[in-house]
């Protein structure tokens, strides 16, 4: 298992990726998913990042940028390629397996995929869970893109990692529209509502920022760029707040 485990890993490292982990399905059978019977073929599920250039992120001062949104788009596609390619090396080595598209929403009113990648994420070892709720990488912070393969073949799991966010309040502060209540956790929020007010973020996405001129993504990325996780020296994180 240690080896084969091993095996696969490098083999999507080399597909692109830049973290991998392996998460095992029981624990994430208590999150919403689309279909409701997703996960019952699949044992595990294998969380998939790549890191998005941190500089593109210090471009952005009150609002998304069109660079960012096509880096984002471009992470997307590079994600969805290696979960195809890597669900196929699966399946020729005798295991079921299905890729999960790295942005589809499927429930556009509640803002829901058909499972969520960064609770794969922090499941299968690659980060903890923000005060943004998004997933805070040791290494890269907040700033990488996930997708998720889920499998039937025997890997060796991982396991969630310590929380670091600590007391900072970067992303609650930075938010142009409030969103981050600051609540920190040990491990998860029982529900998002606990995190962050979801439909001030939703509002401003599908709002404002949906109308800037090529930002054809519902981005933000003012929270992202704040984090002090994964900042490269010389950048300073300071955004511009406006919640107009």
């Amino acid at each position: 298992m240690d080896d084969y485990t091993k095996k696969i890993k490098g083999r999507i490292v080399a597909l692109g990726a830049d973290v991998v982990g392996m998460a095992g399905i029981e624990p994430l059978k208590q999150l919403r998913v689309t279909p409701p019977e997703l996960l019952d073929p699949f044992s595990r599920a294998i969380s998939i990042g790549v890191r998005l250039p941190a500089s593109v992120f210090e471009q952005i001062l009150d609002r998304p940028t069109a660079l960012y949104a096509s880096v984002y788009q471009t992470a997307n596609r590079i994600l969805d390629e290696i979960a195809f390619h890597t669900a196929n090396i699966l399946q020729n080595d005798g295991f079921h397996s299905l890729p999960i598209p790295a942005s589809q929403v499927q429930d556009w009113k509640n803002w829901y995929g058909a499972i969520s990648h960064k609770a794969v994420g922090r499941m299968a070892g690659l980060g903890w869970q923000g005060k943004s709720l998004l997933l805070v990488n040791p290494q890269y912070g907040p700033r990488i893109r996930l997708v998720t393969v889920l499998t039937d073949a025997p890997f060796k799991i991982n396991g969630p990692i310590k929380n670091r966010c600590g007391k900072c309040m970067a992303c609650r502060d930075a938010c142009p529209v409030g969103a981050i209540k600051g609540i920190g956790t040990k491990d998860h929020y029982k529900t998002r509502g606990r995190a962050i007010r979801l439909s001030r973020c939703a509002e401003k996405l599908a709002g404002e920022f949906s109308e800037l001129p090529n930002v054809d993504a519902p981005i933000c990325g003012i929270c992202i760029k704040v984090c002090p996780f994964g900042r490269k020296k010389g950048e300073t994180g300071k955004s511009v707040k406006n919640k107009g």
